[in-house]
């Protein structure tokens, strides 16, 4: 693609904590893309992979293998102070606020740092006007600028941090769980604040989330990842509605519901199938998720699924896909996502 972000079966891989010698893929052969203007939703368990693809996007961790290309270039690799020069149009919002604001640093000096080293040709009264600018746009009043992250709620410096990446102008924000640690209410609060600004500023978005009910709230597009792979894709609306991946499905089965009587159900079918899950993950050959798949037949232990297109944007890594693309196995429960 000619604009925006595309990624080709890029890998990433960390040393085995046993010292056996053999690398850990923390991300296995992704491929994505994504348009300016569109937020593009990255969902799956801890420790599956995401928040590395995240980074490697943003040149904080090298591949292995692949490539990554913004606005037609290839980014992957790139000398740190070649990467310098295109690091305003992509920006990092962390999980955790306090870990990026300076306890030392009053707000307005942490939201406004990165433009002394990324823009160092303002003057000093251009740079409090964009501080305030932005800090006006995410909601944070003129009287909180001169606190410090203690002073603050977590809310409120969650604000402080989307500020901060959007100071410098950026084209494109990775967003890694920004509302995981925060109170429900609250997270409602951000979600709306992302998308606003995506929409007045065109801004594309990588939202990565554990909770599926937040990432099909904002994104128009899901990606499903396990253990380093994308299982399932497609449009949020397909995919909530007609997953076709058991892991996908696991995941909608696992949103809480406010309903008494369906959540007791939802509770009986996910325990009922735990007892017949083998204790041990599966490794080397067949697919990554067999292992706790009460779906899974002969093939899928020795095989590994391709990723499959299935038309209109839907791709699927599962060999028994087509016998339920028609029918689903478990109730539909997209509605409650989504309401």
């Amino acid at each position: 693609m000619n604009a925006g972000l595309a990624l080709r079966d890029v890998i990433v891989t960390y040393p085995r904590r046993d010292a056996k010698g053999a690398s850990l893929a923390a991300v296995d052969g992704v491929s994505l893309a994504l348009a300016p203007g569109e937020i593009l939703g990255l969902v799956g368990e801890s420790g599956c992979g995401k928040s590395t693809l995240g980074r490697a996007i943003l040149g904080l961790v090298p591949l292995a293998g692949g490539a990554i290309h913004w606005q037609g270039r290839r980014i992957d690799g790139l000398p740190r102070r070649a990467f310098r020069a295109i690091r305003g149009d992509l920006q990092l919002v962390f999980q955790d606020p306090t870990a990026c604001l300076d306890p030392r640093m009053t707000i307005a000096e942490s939201v406004g740092e990165p433009l002394r080293s990324l823009v160092p040709g303002l003057a000093p009264h251009e740079r409090a006007a964009r501080v305030h600018g932005i800090l006006e746009e995410v909601g944070l009043a003129a009287s909180l600028t001169g606190r410090y992250p203690h002073q603050m709620s977590g809310g409120q410096l969650q604000r402080a941090v989307i500020a901060r990446a959007l100071v410098v102008d950026p084209r494109l924000v990775v967003c890694d769980e920004p509302v995981s640690a925060l109170d429900v209410s609250i997270q409602g609060q951000i979600v709306n604040l992302i998308a606003r600004i995506r929409r007045d500023r065109n801004l594309a978005c990588l939202f990565i989330s554990h909770n599926l009910a937040v990432v099909a709230s904002l994104a128009e597009r899901v990606l499903v990842m396990f253990q380093g792979r994308i299982v399932e894709s497609g449009p949020r609306e397909a995919l909530l509605d007609a997953p076709l991946h058991p892991y996908t499905r696991l995941l909608i089965d696992s949103v809480p519901d406010a309903d008494p009587v369906r959540a007791r159900r939802q509770l009986a079918r996910r325990a009922a199938p735990a007892a017949r899950l083998p204790g041990a993950t599966l490794s080397g050959a067949g697919c990554a998720f067999a292992a706790r798949c009460t779906l899974a037949v002969d093939r899928c232990r020795t095989l590994a699924p391709p990723l499959r297109d299935f038309g209109q944007g839907r791709k699927v890594a599962c060999h028994r896909a087509d016998e339920w693309r028609d029918g689903l196995p478990p109730d539909r429960v997209a509605d409650r996502l989504t309401r």
